[in-house]
């Protein structure tokens, strides 16, 4: 017992079982949750493992200081240096705690706009928003507690961020165009739109300046926001996912109109039950639409689940088109020019 008290008497030997203390707490505990997370989600990825990975090294990490802190405080040769070693602490306790906050309303947002308003994925601008918001407020704290009046640099920074947007009228102009997109939602992450005839894609990130949108051939558009918010926008996600497409043909003019109808007809909707991604209770349409050049023209209208799905349903369909009107002898012409010789 007597080397037991000359132990917890002694500085340096308290010092060391705090700071020791602590790094063993702190990686016990993080391991432990960690396990118990993964044998609650059973391996896969969930949405309790990701909060774990957002919330856990700011949490962690302010455990580590506050260890730190109190094992510094007991060593009497740094009571000099008490005033620094409050404010570093303060500082970084501070920094700390508005990570944590950040993540926290980060994570909640994630939640609310994914169930209330359908976002697949939160846009980077708003969680970046969120994070600066916070550190601004957190740097305000900061130097409150120091005692520093806020007022003259409040000025300061007023006309710094006056000449900044002289400067980048540019790009201001595009950070407030994603918050346009944002706030009124003509496009949300995730969603299939369509610019013009070769720019279409996925959304992938509605950034700060620009927007990623992950085109058909798996590589990356950027376009700044303002160009985005500026252009007519067709998007395929809404209201809903599924919708109607249209496919053109035509058939020579000597061809049974009504055998014609009913062959085609018969194959979509063969493909509508059969081809994964069209959708099953769908009733195909069939529309005449004018004399061609060489041929009767018309449309089949057929349904599909997903933007993405209208590819594979329209590649089936020709074929198996193709192939009935083969089999029933019905001919698609080809372009054909008539020449008649003056005589």
């Amino acid at each position: 017992m007597a080397i037991l008290d000359n132990i917890v008497e002694n500085e340096y030997a308290r010092f060391l079982i705090i700071f020791i203390g602590t790094i063993i707490f702190v990686t016990l505990s993080y391991f432990i949750l960690k396990l118990i997370v993964k044998k609650i989600s059973r391996g896969k990825k969930s949405y309790a493992q990701f909060i774990l990975k957002q919330l856990s090294i700011p949490v962690f990490f302010l455990v580590f200081i506050i260890g730190l802190y109190t094992s510094f405080k007991t060593l009497s040769r740094l009571d000099e240096y008490s005033f620094l070693i409050d404010g570093a602490f303060f500082i970084i306790t501070t920094l700390i705690i508005a990570l944590f906050v950040s993540r926290i309303l980060t994570v909640i947002t994630m939640g609310w706009l994914k169930v209330r308003r359908g976002f697949k994925r939160t846009p980077g601008l708003l969680n970046k928003a969120i994070t600066v918001l916070i550190f601004i407020i957190a740097i305000a704290v900061i130097l409150a507690y120091f005692k520093v009046d806020i007022t003259p640099l409040i000025a300061g920074v007023g006309l710094g961020a006056l000449a900044i947007g002289l400067a980048l009228q540019s790009t201001l102009s595009n950070f407030f165009a994603g918050v346009h997109l944002l706030s009124d939602r003509p496009i949300n992450v995730g969603d299939f739109i369509e610019l013009d005839e070769n720019t279409t894609g996925i959304i992938e990130d509605i950034g700060w300046r620009s927007t990623r949108i992950r085109m058909l051939t798996d590589n990356l558009l950027i376009i700044p926001n303002g160009k985005l918010a500026d252009s007519n926008i067709i998007n395929y996600s809404m209201p809903n996912e599924d919708f109607s497409i249209w496919i053109p043909c035509g058939v020579a003019y000597d061809s049974d109109l009504k055998k014609v109808e009913k062959i085609t007809l018969d194959v979509a909707k063969q493909i509508q039950e059969t081809i994964p991604g069209a959708k099953k209770d769908f009733e195909p349409g069939f529309r005449y639409r004018e004399f061609g050049d060489s041929n009767i023209n018309f449309v089949t209208i057929l349904r599909i689940e997903k933007p993405m799905d209208r590819f594979v349903v329209r590649n089936e369909f020709i074929k198996a088109l193709k192939e009935r009107y083969d089999k029933e002898k019905i001919e698609i012409s080809w372009p054909i020019r008539k020449i008649y010789q003056m005589k």
